[in-house]
């Protein structure tokens, strides 16, 4: 699992992250809106960087920041960002989601973040890894006052988490005036359940646009949907 994960525009080293490339960095990679044509981006908790540099291959974003608090995955997305085509617009910074909220008085006009989550499994020996996975790194109500400081009026803050925590985020994030436009709920294959939810907020309320995404049909036997998503990125799809 720690080879590098090589994809069309380029590759990550994952030897040193806690949480390795995943389906669900892909999804929100490639699923998150860039039609407001961003200035700027901010991944909140980008471990590898798989994130950032997709959506720098996505987009023309001229400034593309990324938090990370762990040493090793911040070491590792820097180096990632700099072996990439687009270094120039790429920046991690070594800080907690608070201090850097703090910090900063920017606003972002796309936010996308993939959260620790698994907040009621059990707690392994490996602290990073725990970390990466565990809500209590970055609570949602965290997350979500963070975002509505750092976004953009006209802004889109997207995000993936377990189906089963969809509406208490959207509760959390309403508190906050972030409201969600676009939902996508994907399954693993067609039989079973609601996986993952994908969810794009604004500060703007409106009708809840909601798609469906159901990954492969039977084993490495990929829907075309989703094949559709992420073909610019993966080298056999």
């Amino acid at each position: 699992m720690n080879k590098p994960f090589k994809f069309k525009q380029f590759t990550i080293n994952q030897d040193r992250c806690a949480m390795k490339i995943g389906t669900d960095s892909v999804l929100l990679g490639t699923w998150c809106s860039l039609k407001n044509n961003p200035f700027s981006v901010l991944d909140i908790g980008a471990g590898t960087g798989v994130i950032s540099l997709m959506l720098a291959q996505r987009s023309n974003a001229e400034l593309i920041d990324a938090i990370e608090i762990d040493d090793n995955a911040y070491e590792q997305c820097v180096d990632n960002f700099e072996a990439s085509p687009w270094g120039d617009r790429l920046f991690c910074y070594h800080a907690s989601l608070e201090a850097f909220t703090e910090e900063i008085e920017d606003k972002y006009d796309v936010i996308v973040s993939n959260p620790p989550f698994y907040s009621e499994d059990y707690k392994t020996e490996k602290k990073a890894r725990d970390l990466a996975r565990f809500t209590d790194a970055m609570p949602f109500e965290h997350l979500v006052d963070s975002v509505s400081k750092l976004l953009s009026e006209h802004g889109t803050f997207s995000v993936i988490i377990p189906f089963k925590e969809e509406s208490k985020l959207i509760e959390l994030a309403s508190r906050a005036h972030l409201f969600p436009n676009n939902l996508l709920h994907v399954k693993g294959h067609p039989n079973s359940e609601i996986k993952r939810s994908l969810i794009e907020f604004s500060f703007r309320e409106s009708a809840i646009k909601t798609d469906a995404l159901i990954i492969e049909t039977e084993r490495h036997q990929y829907t075309k949907e989703y094949i559709n998503l992420t073909k610019d990125f993966y080298i056999k799809m």
